[in-house]
């Protein structure tokens, strides 16, 4: 007998299917027809949720994601944690650490999946960059910080950190050592902090 389920469970469904078999087989030799032999479903219903393997990909993306936005919100909340260390804490839960978070980064990563790559990026800056914010206002609020515009600051200074700082940057060493000094200095500058006052703190986050 035919299981009939609701769509949000049937589309679950599907996208824990496919993180299993793209962890397993990789996503390029992951067919459409695996999934559906996997979860047991007519091509129709597979169409129904998802156009395509590529609508799968960035539907776990938004998943992924949402679940570290989540995660950050929580760690950014939690007023018994001084406002820098939240800071570090909130940038440090963005990283991805599930089998399928790396695979999908390795995916998004390839020439061919640029457009995918900067919609997860987008995605994940729209997300966190009004956690951020609320985090420097209240550092301001403590006398921590002095600054005009907290939400365009944070936002490029994410934006900068996304690409600079990506895994796939290429850079020597003694390079990449200079660019990470440079960026916290000028991070404590537009947040007018105090020098040094973030350095210590946020060089854990590229070790």
């Amino acid at each position: 007998m035919r299981v009939v389920k609701e769509a949000a469970e049937r589309r679950n469904e599907i996208l824990d299917t496919a993180e299993k078999l793209f962890i397993t087989k990789g996503y390029d030799k992951t067919s459409t027809n695996d999934i559906l032999d996997r979860v047991g479903i007519a091509r129709g219903t597979l169409y129904y949720h998802f156009k395509s393997k590529e609508e799968i990909l960035n539907a776990m993306i938004e998943r992924i994601n949402g679940a570290l936005i989540t995660k950050a919100k929580t760690i950014a909340s939690d007023t018994s944690i001084p406002v820098i260390d939240r800071i570090v804490m909130t940038i440090a839960a963005l990283n991805v650490d599930t089998d399928i978070g790396h695979e999908i980064i390795d995916e998004v990563h390839k020439p061919q999946n640029a457009l995918m790559h900067q919609k997860m990026q987008e995605n994940l800056v729209a997300g966190i960059v009004p956690v951020l914010t609320d985090l420097v206002c209240e550092g301001e609020k403590q006398g921590l910080f002095s600054i005009r515009y907290p939400a365009e600051t944070i936002e490029m200074l994410v934006l900068y950190a996304c690409t600079a700082f990506d895994d796939r940057y290429e850079t020597d060493g003694a390079a990449k050592e200079k660019r990470i000094k440079v960026f916290l200095y000028n991070t404590e500058k537009l947040l007018g902090a105090e020098e040094g006052s973030l350095q210590k703190a946020m060089i854990n986050l590229f070790r």
